[in-house]
């Protein structure tokens, strides 16, 4: 039995194995993941709910989570809190779907704020002149951080931050379990995927 993971982007093809490090050791028997890339958020908002349809037939899926990140998805967020904004894009691109084995999340603001939850991980030159925070999905739409960390690259390094290389070969050092004590969303996301693939 597998999970599917729908992501926008080449950098999320690394988060199969860094969600199954802190999924496996909870589980009896360990979980595959695999990604599915859309390229690109406007693909997948065009795409995901009939190909998740699709791929809910097939026996060994178990379910399917989608992710993209908050910041960019070009969704009409109402008013309100990034909480209430949160639970009105799920349940707006849940219900495209319609299954109970489908599930979307996000990436609040994007995926590097889980990155920014160890600045230990980065190259010693932008350690100093990274955001330090307790919560880094706190750091929001004006300024997000994969923008952040490309002016810091570029700054302090001359050279620019790749998302696809850097993000997947970051996301290798991160700790999950630290990146969850300081990233709720996430937390929410990986307790969301123990939750199906455990069940019977």
């Amino acid at each position: 039995m597998r999970i599917v993971l729908y992501v926008e982007g080449d950098t999320e093809r690394s988060l199969p194995e860094f969600f199954a490090r802190w999924l496996n050791p909870k589980l009896q028997e360990a979980i595959q993941i695999r990604s599915v890339v859309f390229h690109g958020v406007g693909n997948y908002l065009k795409e995901f709910s009939s190909r998740a349809k699709l791929d809910l037939t097939v026996p060994q899926v178990k379910a399917i989570f989608g992710l993209i990140d908050f910041f960019g998805s070009t969704l009409p967020y109402p008013d309100g809190t990034t909480r209430e904004k949160y639970a009105w894009a799920k349940r707006e691109l849940e219900a495209r779907v319609d299954h109970p084995r489908f599930r979307q999340h996000f990436a609040v603001h994007d995926t590097e704020a889980w990155l920014l939850s160890d600045t230990q991980i980065f190259p010693r030159e932008i350690v100093p002149h990274l955001p330090r925070t307790q919560n880094p999905e706190s750091i929001n739409f004006q300024h997000p951080p994969s923008h952040r960390l490309k002016t810091i690259y570029h700054q302090r390094m001359n050279r620019k931050y790749e998302k696809p290389i850097e993000g997947s070969s970051l996301f290798r050092k991160l700790d999950p379990e630290l990146a969850c004590a300081r990233c709720p969303h996430l937390k929410l996301l990986l307790e969301d995927i123990l939750l199906l693939a455990a069940a019977t």
